[in-house]
């Protein structure tokens, strides 16, 4: 008994499973499957760096619990600049805080009532949405020619209690992607 077409070419093909996880041609999904794999590692290794965020101190521009991603490679071809939200190494590679700079290498950093100034001059900052009453005077900050000052976003928390202060460029480890 001759096998109809139908049931010739039912009898070559993979089974529904096997079809849908490695696809008709399973080296070639293996390979992509593995290049992706590559890709992935690459990535995550070298160039993002996923970090979670415990705490307050950048509320409400960060939400505690988030996650979000530091690109490493953001400082490659320029230095930090003013209002960047950057992870900065605390402890190792896995304790990182994530901060805003507000003062460059080279300034003076002062909190008067609450309002920050950099160099003698009241600076802006429209990403704040909590009053603050840090007083805090110029001769505690003056930033070395490697420095750049961090502080969270949310100033209503007491002064002791908010992690923030000269960071070494080293320490700077990228810039927050959103």
């Amino acid at each position: 008994m001759e096998a109809t077409p139908v049931q010739a070419k039912q009898t070559r093909s993979p089974s529904g499973l096997r079809r849908v996880l490695l696809g008709r041609k399973p080296g070639r999904t293996l390979m992509r499957a593995g290049g992706v794999a590559a890709l992935a590692l690459v990535v995550f290794k070298f160039w993002l760096l996923p970090i979670r965020l415990e705490g307050a101190s950048m509320e409400p521009t960060y939400k505690s619990g988030s996650v979000n991603f530091i690109n490493r490679l953001a400082y490659w071809r320029h230095e930090p600049q003013r209002g960047d939200v950057v992870g900065v190494r605390y402890s190792g590679h896995s304790i990182m805080l994530l901060k805003r700079i507000v003062g460059l290498p080279g300034e003076t950093v002062e909190f008067v009532d609450g309002q920050l100034w950099i160099n003698g001059r009241r600076l802006p900052e429209p990403y704040l949405h909590y009053e603050s009453r840090w007083n805090v005077r110029p001769e505690h900050y003056r930033l070395g020619p490697d420095e750049y000052y961090v502080v969270g976003d949310n100033r209503s928390m007491p002064y002791e209690l908010h992690e923030k202060g000269a960071a070494r460029r080293e320490r700077i480890v990228g810039r927050v992607l959103l």
